[in-house]
């Protein structure tokens, strides 16, 4: 019994060895945050994380808790993350743009990189009614799934720290876009009609589009639209013939200059 008291002992103290170096590291993210604002570096920066990981596989190699030791580094960097996002975004982050701009691409993508939940308010409704999209226009109407929308934003009023998907038709509502406003940052995500277009022509889940699945229509509809995009989103991000990550870093960068 002594013998186990005093391992135990000894895990007390590398616990405690493990907390100062922890800490240590935390510090440095700050550093590394505060270094990348002042010099307009990018925040964004997932091959570093893969060097990272690769650079340690090799300084585990023959020990015989790799795979534990992996798993710890990997929550680290996994929490690291979630800190960054928590002081660079203490609100929730809305994206907004007509069907086809690249919300939910992007909004998923974001996610992974700053380890914040995601979600898709049409998903949301989707739940919360059991029908999809296209039934709850058959069955109860635009103007009812409009209300859907806005209870919607009022359940997630409360919380923080979430990557949201708005619906295309979500901010022509002042209603909608006090509600988004008072708890995050809209983000407008921008698309030419023909990328949109190629981007949705297969699609039979766009219940404004059908039997009007072409170019003109889409164009004249966005048109409609855009000067209350533009007028309500706090930053604006062309998603056209860009990669994802181009557009998350541009996506991130904006939203911290706000500040």
């Amino acid at each position: 019994m002594d013998n186990i008291e005093k391992v135990r002992a000894k895990i007390s103290m590398y616990d405690d060895e493990i907390i100062k170096i922890l800490s240590k590291r935390m510090d440095c993210i700050d550093e590394i945050m505060q270094y990348k604002k002042e010099k307009g570096l990018p925040i964004l920066q997932p091959e570093y994380e893969g060097k990272k990981e690769v650079a340690l596989c090799k300084k585990l190699k023959d020990n015989k808790y790799e795979d534990e030791i992996m798993n710890v580094f990997r929550y680290v960097v996994k929490n690291a993350k979630k800190y960054q996002a928590k002081n660079l975004f203490p609100y929730n982050i809305m994206l907004i743009g007509f069907m086809g701009c690249g919300k939910s691409t992007i909004a998923k993508y974001l996610s992974h990189i700053l380890e914040m939940e995601d979600l898709e308010t049409d998903d949301f409704i989707v739940k919360r009614e059991d029908m999809t999209i296209n039934e709850i226009f058959q069955r109860k109407g635009e103007e009812y799934f409009r209300k859907c929308e806005s209870n919607a934003l009022k359940e997630l009023e409360t919380r923080q720290g979430i990557i949201i998907s708005c619906g295309g038709g979500m901010p022509m509502r002042d209603e909608n876009v006090e509600l988004m406003k008072k708890n995050g940052k809209i983000v407008l995500l921008t698309a030419s009609p023909e990328t949109v277009y190629d981007r949705v022509k297969y699609s039979n889940q766009r219940p404004l589009l059908n039997g009007n699945m072409n170019v003109e229509y889409i164009s004249n509809l966005m048109e409609k639209r855009r000067s209350r995009y533009e007028s309500v989103a706090d930053i604006v991000v062309n998603t056209d013939q860009k990669p994802i990550h181009a557009i998350a870093e541009e996506v991130v960068s904006k939203l911290a200059n706000l500040d």
